[in-house]
């Protein structure tokens, strides 16, 4: 029987190791099987979109570039030979499906080899339970790190669909979470240590996390509280200069515009070139 270290949901190893189901875990490690499957899961992988060209697709060349004889050089058809600068490539890669299958028993041997091979390395550990009412990164690496994993590649398998825990894991590079049926023969070899979650071995799911209490709901409240001044403030020292600017120009302008105002002189009306004529004026010419 196969042992693996056992841990509480808050990462406290338990005292009594956790006993492997037997018919899963016997210890065999089929390493011809992990290496087709690992090379099948390659190969599913690639894209295949990769292509050069040949002298077909190769613009130019219409006709010969010289005549046949007489030139004293050799004998050339086209300027999209291979030989040519510029000319098309012979053998080169064309847009092709890499699917390789797999049976599924041959599947179902290779995930089971690879869960074998990390539990005699003791590299597997059970935790009971992964308590997550909500997404919180900081919480999964420091269960993490209470099991002596900061810094290494981690899978963690969950009993079954856990979105928190998946969210809490997504922004570490370095962490993998996924339901323990989901994981692959490649995904468990990937990683340096495997943490399942207890219910995914026993076939027991967890059941639903208890709602938050006053107490827990206020202390996590004063929490959140205590962290944003500090983030607020070099934020507002900033602004306040940017608010202060726009008006201090306009107040600069005002007072310019005013100076000017008054040193320049005040601009006398022109003269009209002609008076015009009084109406005795005209009576007396005639």
């Amino acid at each position: 029987m196969i042992e693996a270290p056992h841990y509480s949901s808050a990462g406290a190893k338990r005292d009594a190791n956790f006993a492997l189901p037997a018919d899963y875990f016997d210890g065999t490690v089929n390493e011809p099987v992990l290496h087709q499957a690992v090379k099948v899961y390659l190969n599913n992988q690639r894209q295949g979109t990769h292509m050069t060209k040949s002298r077909s697709f190769v613009s130019g060349g219409n006709q010969k570039p010289w005549k046949q004889k007489g030139t004293g050089r050799a004998r050339q058809g086209s300027i999209r030979s291979p030989q040519w600068r510029g000319g098309g490539v012979v053998f080169g890669p064309t847009p092709r499906d890499y699917r390789t299958d797999i049976p599924r028993k041959v599947r179902q041997l290779a995930r089971k080899s690879a869960l074998n091979a990390r539990a005699r390395e003791g590299a597997l550990h059970v935790i009971e339970r992964l308590a997550f009412r909500s997404p919180k990164t900081a919480q999964l690496a420091g269960l993490l790190g209470s099991l002596g994993l900061d810094g290494r590649k981690a899978l963690v398998l969950t009993a079954g669909h856990n979105p928190n825990a998946y969210l809490s894991g997504r922004n570490l590079p370095s962490v993998e979470v996924m339901a323990y049926p989901e994981a692959s023969a490649y995904d468990i070899l990937w990683c340096e240590a495997v943490v399942v979650e207890e219910g995914a071995l026993t076939g027991v799911m967890p059941e639903p996390l208890a709602e938050e209490t006053e107490a827990e709901k206020a202390e996590r409240t004063e929490k959140e509280r205590k962290r944003r001044p500090a983030a607020a403030k070099p934020a507002a020292k900033a602004k306040a200069p940017k608010a202060a600017k726009p008006v201090a120009k306009a107040k600069a302008a005002k007072k310019t515009t005013a100076k000017k105002a008054a040193d320049k002189p005040a601009k006398k009306k022109p003269a009209p070139k002609h008076a015009p004529r009084s109406p005795e004026g005209k009576k007396g010419s005639k």
